[in-house]
């Protein structure tokens, strides 16, 4: 059964992320690690209490930054990483002033962003040597 909550397990967040981006996207650990996880609300994504995949939200202003979304491979493809957005508009939906979420999506996931009501603008950019484009999705 797969589950989407709020944790405070942040190592678990962190392993997940280290397996998909750094293990297997060859993204620096200088680029993953950064100084913003205490500060962020972090989704786990579990089936049958296993960690599989995780999102990081960050506040700023009026716009929610969903970032840091991952889903280890044998679980993608599943439906999991829609549930892990879902769950991430749903909490910044939650919270007082916020009128956009956004993301920076690999470009290769655009399409799937789309599929969820966010919308493409601005110009791919390079973000640890992968090319992304910011995406939108109004509250």
């Amino acid at each position: 059964m797969i589950k989407v909550a709020q944790t405070r397990d942040i190592a678990a967040c962190v392993a997940l992320r280290r397996t998909v981006f750094i293990d297997e996207q060859g993204v620096s650990e200088a680029d993953e690690m950064d100084n913003l996880d205490e500060a962020a609300i972090h989704l786990l994504a579990t089936i049958n209490g296993a960690p599989v995949g995780t999102a990081r939200l960050l506040i700023k202003g009026e716009i929610g930054k969903i970032g840091r979304v991952c889903v280890l491979r044998p679980y993608r493809g599943t439906g999991l990483g829609a549930a892990l957005i879902a769950a991430a508009l749903d909490v910044l939906r939650a919270q007082p002033g916020l009128r956009t979420a956004r993301l920076g999506a690999q470009t290769h996931a655009i399409g799937f962003y789309e599929r969820l009501g966010f919308a493409a603008h601005g110009p791919v950019y390079d973000d640890a040597g992968i090319p992304h484009r910011d995406m939108d999705h109004p509250l």
